[in-house]
């Protein structure tokens, strides 16, 4: 089975995070879980530091973001390379709607960066969406609005 640090976050989101938040549960325990599922240690260990580098972001500001930076984000020629227009086209609408904060954006693209992932696709976004949304306080409306949004099944109306 080819898993990609993506794989592993998702497991761990869907079986540990998202189904108890509230349970304490220590790494070990978890890495256990995952080996026994049948991930590798190194995607394993990957996707740990990924969400220690998630929680690390909560702390640390962008200082080049403005909540106010205007309607257009430029994308780097990597960020071109692993975003399709779909992607960057689903951030924009989020950030426009007011699901997603130009800080938060941030947070996506760098979540997003740090997969080691040639491409992801618009599906992978949004869960990468919905993990940020989790990890931070004070976004439980729009991290409700995605979580419908994933699940209802319905595409988004465009105009």
């Amino acid at each position: 089975m080819k898993e990609t640090v993506l794989d592993v976050l998702l497991y761990l989101f869907e079986n540990y995070f998202y189904a108890d938040p509230d349970a304490v549960r220590d790494r070990d325990s978890m890495q256990a879980g995952l080996l026994q599922a049948g991930f590798s240690p190194a995607e394993i260990s990957k996707a740990f530091v990924w969400l220690e580098d998630l929680r690390q972001l909560e702390h640390h500001e962008l200082p080049s973001i403005q909540a106010d930076c205007g309607p257009v984000r430029v994308y780097c020629s990597n960020e071109l390379t692993r975003l399709d227009a779909d992607s960057r086209g689903f951030l924009m609408f989020l950030e426009q709607n007011g699901v997603l904060d130009p800080l938060q954006r941030e947070r996506v693209i760098d979540r997003i960066m740090a997969l080691e992932q040639p491409e992801v696709d618009l599906d992978d976004l949004k869960w990468v969406v919905l993990m940020v949304l989790f990890n931070q306080p004070g976004t439980e409306a729009a991290f409700a609005w995605m979580e419908s949004h994933m699940f209802a099944g319905d595409p988004l109306a465009t105009h």
